[in-house]
């Protein structure tokens, strides 16, 4: 630092030496305080040049970084499912580079993989203003970075959403894009909610629990290996509120790594893919009939002696019974011919009413976007009434048959699916589609359906399950393909006071061993339901007890077994597992 110092002042007459020198020494202190402070000076505007500066265009700028970080997403029960941790970004400005370009390429080679030195050497010889070299960079690898001591590389914190449970619930959950915002499911349904600032630290609760998301995936993922499916859909409901406690679509995908993810696997069965569900349709074909009077008696009986002929178009029975059947027997041997004549007494608006009433007609309430419009058919001739009261004509999403058995055993009110936790006493808005009469006589005969037939194999001891098969062909080119079907179970439990739908749908299963090479839903679909029912009953309030269970003594008189002593001293189901579906 130079000094500049004034000469000295000459005595005067009056003035002694002393006087002179304390002029001298003020006159540099002065100049001294001046200097210093025009340093200060220049290090402060250096500084906030930087910090004006130090942010890329497009990148977060120093006030962003003070911006709340996106919310947390967790289950009904607190645990995470989805939430922000700090990450890091790494960017060059090649104009600010003092050191050696070439060595300095060199080191960031060996410490960034991804890319070589000459890469990294066009990028420092490059005119660009700023150069990201690496974006969500680690805490360890930053500090790497930083430690070449090169000023023109920078650093700036840049939040990252973390899935913690991977897989689990990939499509409820969704992702976000690189910016942090929603893409798909909750993720996208919440946006606004989740980014708003004064949120922080107050996550959203999901309707999932984690724990039954992870015993449906498991047992799901088990039947779709087993049975070589095309793929697969779960879910869990609340029959009372339509919050959905699981909701499963196989195959699945990494929300933590959605590039290298195939993107056929983003679509989720349960609310993107629509299929004709075949039997599960009879139920609710039954509760119309029972509802409008057409069915005045359980005794009332229908002939399915022999295929029934409309037209060009021969309506059969896959184990025909050929013999009269009633309600309960129309059901328990899973009879096209039996419901198609109550179809066909019921008419086309009655049926279309109720079809309309379930929900059936648009595409299903559930806050996730992209959901799937049904395939309702254009022209209700005879044979498409009659068809569609067994499933066949209509196709729908799974998401659409959860909630309308929900509405047949919860007492007759349909109400939308969500995926937010309600409050205690909290119940969506619904409405009614059949009366609590019709309904309870819906909870006898769906739990006969598991104990006397198509059904057997989803009775999980003590947790009196009710529900109904359903193994419809895939429409192809063509017509339907014999060799291909789809296979659903719908169930309730526990039938004595309905608290949770679960429904489990196998697309094209393949017969194996433990199957005895059958792909209908009794034998493929219902296992897996009682599985999942027996891993989550007790974990979601229902305790199993084996004392307790619907009384369907007006009901048993009525089914048929040759075996009258057999009929009237046990309780072994009248039809094989799997048949008539």
């Amino acid at each position: 630092m130079t000094v500049l110092l004034a000469p000295a002042l000459r005595h005067r007459s009056g003035h002694g030496p002393r006087q002179g020198g304390i002029a001298v020494t003020h006159l540099r202190l002065m100049v001294l305080t001046l200097l210093f402070a025009a340093a200060i000076c220049v290090i402060i505007g250096r500084l906030a040049l930087l910090a004006l500066i130090a942010e890329p265009a497009g990148a977060a700028s120093v006030n962003a970084m003070l911006v709340p970080m996106r919310g947390d997403l967790v289950d009904r029960n607190g645990a995470p499912l989805a939430r922000t941790i700090d990450a890091w970004s790494i960017g060059v400005r090649p104009g600010k580079v003092i050191g050696n370009k070439d060595e300095l390429a060199r080191m960031l080679a060996a410490t960034l993989p991804g890319k070589s030195a000459s890469d990294y050497a066009r990028i420092l010889s490059s005119d660009a203003r700023f150069t990201y070299l690496k974006r969500r960079a680690v805490p360890e690898l930053v500090a790497a970075v930083h430690e070449l001591g090169e000023p023109g590389i920078e650093f700036a914190r840049e939040p990252q959403r973390l899935y913690p449970q991977a897989t689990l619930a990939a499509h409820a959950l969704g992702f976000v894009d690189f910016d942090g915002h929603g893409v798909s499911g909750m993720e996208r349904a919440l946006d606004p909610a989740l980014s708003d600032p004064t949120r922080r630290g107050k996550p959203v609760a999901l309707s999932i629990d984690l724990r039954a998301q992870a015993a449906m995936e498991s047992e799901l993922g088990a039947a779709m290996t087993s049975l070589q499916a095309r793929g697969a859909a779960g879910i869990i409901m609340d029959v009372a509120t339509g919050e959905v406690i699981a909701m499963a679509s196989l195959p699945t995908f990494n929300p933590n790594n959605v590039k290298g993810a195939n993107p056929e696997h983003f679509r989720n069965n349960v609310t993107q893919s629509v299929y004709e569900l075949g039997s599960t349709f009879k139920p609710i074909t039954m509760a119309l009939a029972i509802e409008s009077g057409v069915v005045p008696s359980m005794a009332k009986r229908y002939d399915a002696t022999e295929p029934l002929q409309v037209g060009g178009f021969k309506i059969r029975d896959d184990h025909a019974q050929r013999r009269w059947l009633n309600v309960p027997e129309t059901l328990i041997h899973s009879s096209n011919i039996a419901t198609a004549r109550i179809a066909d007494e019921l008419g086309k608006d009655r049926m279309q009413g109720m079809f309309r009433r379930m929900g059936f007609d648009a595409k299903p309430r559930i806050e996730l976007g992209g959901t799937a419009g049904p395939l309702w058919p254009k022209y209700w001739a005879r044979t498409t009434v009659m068809t569609t009261g067994y499933g066949h004509g209509i196709a729908v999403t799974p998401l659409h048959l959860a909630t309308a058995y929900a509405a047949l055993v919860n007492g007759g009110i349909w109400h939308p699916a969500t995926l937010r936790k309600l409050a205690p006493g909290q119940v969506p808005e619904g409405h009614r589609v059949i009366s609590e009469p019709t309904s309870a006589r819906m909870r006898q005969l769906l739990r006969l359906i598991v104990t006397h037939g198509t059904g057997t194999k989803a009775n999980a001891p003590g947790y009196r399950v009710g529900g109904k098969t359903g193994t419809a062909e895939v429409p192809g080119r063509g017509g339907y393909q014999r060799n291909k079907n789809v296979s659903t179970f719908a169930a309730a439990f526990p039938m004595d006071a309905p608290r949770y739908v679960v429904l489990v749908m196998l697309d094209s299963p393949i017969g194996n061993a433990q199957t005895f090479g059958l792909t209908t839903a009794g034998w493929t679909a219902a296992p897996v339901v009682n599985r999942v029912i027996m891993r989550t009953g007790a974990m979601l309030g229902v305790m199993p007890d084996e004392t307790r269970d619907v009384d369907v003594s007006d009901l048993i008189p009525l089914l048929w077994d040759p075996d009258k002593k057999a009929a009237a001293t046990t309780n072994t189901p009248v039809v094989a597992p799997g048949a008539g579906e």
